[in-house]
């Protein structure tokens, strides 16, 4: 029955992933060349899971609907084989640069957005908590890390680790703090 439940919710998330990718590009591809369009999506998706990975884990726990959102529509939602063969075509069609800039701009600009939709959501979670040092650098901060490491890795999830810098021992000890105690 649980496999059930998970194609259920995979598809679901799936489906409508697939068609907000193929509806937003069309949209987009009327004013820009469909590898912007790729490019606009693969990024805003990028920072939606950097986003969501983080929040949802604090506001919806539950694995199936972070498996429907993360897994189903995200992954739905976002394209590699359309990035790859959209600059596989610019490059053959004797376009190079454009291909390249493909290339780099979606890696560095995807890297970044997660990177972003990561700080992003920290933030409001600080914020969301009441913490005094809402605002403050990430590094700088505590979260309540066992909560998020539990919700983040319960069966069927993705093994999702937080980044040691923030959450140096899983119990909400800062990276600072940590080394601190340790030079004492």
């Amino acid at each position: 029955m649980e496999f059930l439940v998970r194609v259920s919710v995979l598809s679901l998330g799936g489906i409508l992933g697939v068609n907000a990718r193929y509806w937003l590009g069309v949209l987009i591809s009327r004013w820009a060349a469909s590898h912007w369009a790729t490019m606009a999506i693969n990024v805003s998706g990028s920072f939606a899971i950097g986003f969501l990975s983080m929040a949802l884990a604090r506001w919806l726990p539950h694995p199936h609907a972070r498996l429907a959102i993360l897994t189903g529509f995200l992954g739905g939602y976002t394209t590699f084989s359309t990035f790859a063969f959209e600059s596989v075509t610019l490059w053959e069609r004797g376009e190079p640069a454009t291909a390249m800039a493909n290339v780099a701009g979606s890696v560095v600009l995807g890297v970044l957005a997660a990177f972003l939709g990561i700080v992003l959501a920290r933030d409001v979670l600080i914020a969301a908590a009441g913490s005094p040092t809402a605002g403050m650098s990430p590094a700088k901060v505590t979260i309540p890390t066992e909560e998020l490491r539990l919700a983040m890795q319960t069966e069927g999830s993705p093994d999702l680790e937080l980044p040691p810098d923030i959450l140096a021992n899983g119990m909400g000890v800062d990276a600072a703090e940590e080394a601190e105690g340790r030079r004492a």
